[in-house]
């Protein structure tokens, strides 16, 4: 893989605060290579509360133990906690980049668990009204980011236009939902609006606090059923997550599960979904970073209307 001119800047320990802390340093290059397709994903749920944004870290992390490059972007907008979960003070979002006041290079943060992240970007919703100047300047920054494997985007949970938005510009989606009937409820409510919004999107299921296997396979083979009946949509099933105290113990450390407790069964089902993806291309032509804010930036018009209005 090559390597350009910047990369993100490195994330360093704060020894008074025992807190990951983001600080300046010497832009480094970004990755960048023709022959690396990337492929943007989708981590989102109907429901709040059902551990999307812990899968979303851990999941990331080991898809980069598999010697991919990884970019996770924090895309819920009203409880940004991606950072929050590392350890992680962030000091700049996407709104600075639009504004001119920072440079891609020092708002993407390099960190000690072997993946990259946009932190708190709290920026994206405006996003949808940026000038065609601004739109023009951001992609052309977006063009030195080219090199990473997989992009994953966690997003907030309901079917609102900003998360909606940020679904529907990616080329995967991973619907994570536990077994409560409220959270089934909603998850099916997910998949209906990406469904009437783009029948073609890729939909996998993640069931996240599971007592049994068995529990797991209950509650995934009825969404795949109703989606199909009523939708006329393939939902492919992912794995699951076994419910663990481990899990709430590594989310009060700030540590990622999966480095924190690798012996655990959790992580151990997080480790065989970040496989699956990893392994599953399913011949997908990703367009890319770019090709993201792309789609949230309202493409190459004029007026400043994006997928988030």
């Amino acid at each position: 893989m090559n390597y350009q001119t910047f990369r993100p800047k490195k994330a360093s320990y704060d020894m008074d605060t025992s807190l990951l802390r983001a600080v300046p340093s010497t832009p480094k290059p970004l990755p960048s290579s023709e022959n690396v397709i990337t492929r943007t994903i989708a981590v989102t749920s109907g429901k709040g509360g059902v551990g999307k944004s812990t899968i979303s870290v851990n999941m990331a992390i080991s898809l980069a133990k598999m010697d991919m490059k990884v970019l996770l972007i924090d895309g819920d907008l009203g409880l940004a906690n991606i950072n929050v979960l590392m350890g992680i003070i962030p000091e700049y979002n996407i709104y600075d980049v639009i504004q001119g006041k920072k440079d891609l290079s020092e708002i993407i943060i390099s960190t000690n668990f072997g993946i990259d992240i946009i932190a708190g970007a709290n920026g994206i919703s405006q996003l949808a009204d940026i000038t065609r100047k601004q739109r023009q300047s951001f992609l052309k920054q977006m063009e030195d980011c080219t090199g990473y494997d997989v992009v994953l985007v966690d997003t907030g949970a309901g079917v609102g236009a900003n998360v909606m938005g940020l679904v529907l510009a990616t080329d995967e989606v991973l619907v994570v939902t536990t077994p409560e009937p409220t959270a089934v409820t909603d998850a099916y409510g997910m998949i209906k609006s990406i469904v009437a919004h783009n029948p073609q999107t890729s939909i996998r299921l993640i069931v996240n606090r599971v007592l049994s296997a068995l529990e797991a396979k209950r509650v995934a083979d009825r969404l795949k059923s109703i989606s199909s009946q009523f939708l006329n949509a393939s939902v492919e099933s992912l794995g699951f997550v076994f419910e663990e105290t481990l899990v709430q113990k590594s989310i009060r450390s700030q540590k990622p599960h999966v480095t924190l407790f690798p012996n655990s069964k959790s992580a151990a089902c997080i480790r065989h979904i970040g496989t699956k993806v990893g392994s599953n291309s399913k011949l997908i032509q990703g367009d890319g970073l770019r090709g993201f804010f792309h789609k949230l930036t309202g493409g190459n018009t004029d007026e400043p209307l994006g997928i988030l209005t």
